[in-house]
């Protein structure tokens, strides 16, 4: 498809595109206003220790467990008609978690909202690589869309702490409500419809070892990153790889692929959808870090800290505007080459970080991870989205957002393991009077028994505690901001080939056909 003959977005399609950030958003600050409504819910409901892990990873869980799914399916009964569903699902579960009066209707409302939420994020990201042909519109598009996400998770902790102080804790999930209700109302007058009529039923043993791979991995991930490592968890990962690369085999042999792997020979998407695991990976660990770091060390509130990470994300957001626009004039490796070369300064800022700081430095080391990471994050989507054929935008998208759940799970469970092994190293040496029994868990475990202590003990024993959590902070940056200097070498290179935005870069993919409503097919 020429630069010249595709068909340029119009203003319909930038009405269009405003409407798929909204559900883009609300995914994302979805994830982080459960964090904040516990202490509240817990206090209603009063769930078990289990049931509590439950309610607040089972969203994350199905989410990235049913993206691959859902992305493939919406190419099949149609990537509006699937968002629209999704929007409906969303909404209704919403109300039925904000009115949960067990833990059993949470935990259940909440799986039903991550299947919903895995209808959303692909769906929204298929149907810009339809409404935006022109390379360098898309480009700029999926920028917003990405910036959109970023909106979200900062736009969580500001929002649902003002609620809290004012109302209930389900108060945090009805905000979900007016937004479906306008994507529902809006969707149909400003989205295309798209759907591939070639495509076969999907296969329901693909499916089936999708979801489990998925699963496993990203459970095995996240109870690594709670507790530590042990049998069960790297059993729980192997099983997973395991149902992976079966998976991956059962694609090659089918005429109709839920997947279809040969997406991987392209360089292109392979390298991008790579860094886009690893910058998220480092990221997403390091950020986990920071906000214990703001909340437990410098013991600012929930809301407060989301107000001193705010500015990164818009330097975040801001970056990736303007590096969208770079990019269609320079070789998006450059581009991204230079912007995880800068996420590595915001890394290498945290080095010696201590529990003295104040939460200034944090802000100059987020300012520059953000504003680094964010364009990487919104070139590698478009990279990925744009590199696939028109048939296969459904299943490119969803790989490209189960990537980024991956890689930060991974993020959180490898740096929360380092910093966790810091930790309990540098208490041992820094405690005065030795380390009583429980405190070397965690670092809330530690102030607990520093609470129960008298007066001059107890406070050596917390800040001890402090300065060793910021010691494993300080460490996982000195680590991180080589990695990610390496992976920006290795972007460059392996990207070079790649041209600018501006210039033809896509595949020769068949355009959909168009039925006489105007509908794609």
């Amino acid at each position: 498809m020429k630069q010249d003959s595709a068909k340029r977005a119009t203003k319909r399609e930038w009405i269009g595109l405003a409407v798929l950030v909204l559900p883009a958003m609300l995914v994302t600050m979805d994830l982080t206003l459960l964090h904040l409504a516990v202490p509240q819910m817990s206090a209603h409901l009063k769930p078990s220790s289990s049931q509590l892990l439950w309610i607040t990873d089972i969203y994350g869980f199905t989410i990235a467990g049913f993206l691959v799914i859902m992305g493939t399916l919406g190419d099949r009964v149609g990537r509006r008609r699937l968002l629209l569903i999704g929007a409906v699902a969303f909404g209704a579960t919403s109300l039925f978690t904000a009115y949960a009066t067990t833990p059993e209707m949470l935990i259940a409302a909440r799986a039903a909202l991550g299947v919903a939420g895995a209808c959303l994020a692909p769906s929204t990201l298929s149907l810009i690589r339809t409404m935006f042909p022109v390379p360098a519109q898309r480009t700029t598009a999926v920028t917003i869309w990405s910036s959109g996400f970023m909106l979200g998770g900062a736009l969580g902790p500001v929002v649902g702490g003002v609620l809290l102080e004012y109302f209930w804790w389900g108060s945090v999930f009805l905000l979900a409500v007016p937004v479906m209700a306008a994507l529902i109302l809006l969707g149909p007058m400003l989205l295309p419809e798209y759907r591939d009529t070639s495509a076969g039923r999907v296969d329901l043993a693909s499916a089936a070892l999708s979801l489990c791979a998925v699963l496993c991995v990203i459970y095995g991930l996240k109870e690594i990153a709670k507790h530590g490592p042990d049998a069960l968890t790297l059993i729980t990962v192997v099983v997973g790889v395991t149902l992976g690369v079966l998976f991956v085999r059962r694609q090659r042999n089918l005429a109709d692929p839920l997947l279809d792997v040969r997406l991987f020979a392209n360089r292109a998407f392979s390298v991008s959808l790579t860094t886009l695991l690893v910058t998220l990976m480092l990221l997403m660990g390091l950020q986990f870090l920071i906000a214990q770091y703001l909340q437990i060390v410098l013991s600012l509130s929930p809301l407060t800290s989301g107000l001193w990470l705010f500015p990164a994300v818009l330097s975040g957001m801001i970056a990736a505007l303007v590096a969208s626009g770079i990019a269609s004039k320079v070789r998006p490796a450059y581009v991204c080459g230079a912007c995880m070369a800068l996420a590595a300064v915001g890394f290498a800022v945290l080095w010696g970080v201590s529990a003295d700081d104040g939460p200034g430095r944090i802000l100059l080391a987020s300012v520059l991870m953000f504003a680094g990471l964010a364009p990487v994050s919104a070139l590698g989507t478009d990279l990925v989205v744009g590199t696939a054929p028109t048939n296969r935008a459904g299943p490119a998208a969803a790989l490209s957002e189960t990537s980024i759940e991956f890689g930060g799970a991974l993020g959180i469970a490898v740096v929360g393991s380092i910093g966790t092994a810091v930790y309990r190293a540098h208490l041992a040496d820094a405690a005065p009077d030795g380390v009583p029994a429980g405190a070397d868990d965690t670092l809330p475990a530690a102030l607990e028994v520093a609470a129960r202590l008298p007066a001059e003990a107890g406070d050596n024993l917390a800040s001890a505690a402090r300065e060793a959590f910021a010691h494993g902070l300080s460490v996982n940056s000195l680590v991180a901001a080589p990695l990610m200097l390496a992976a920006a070498i290795a972007a460059t290179v392996l990207l070079r080939r790649v041209r600018p935005s501006s210039h033809e870069n896509e595949q020769p993919a068949a355009e959909p056909i168009l039925d006489g409503s105007g509908t794609c097919t």
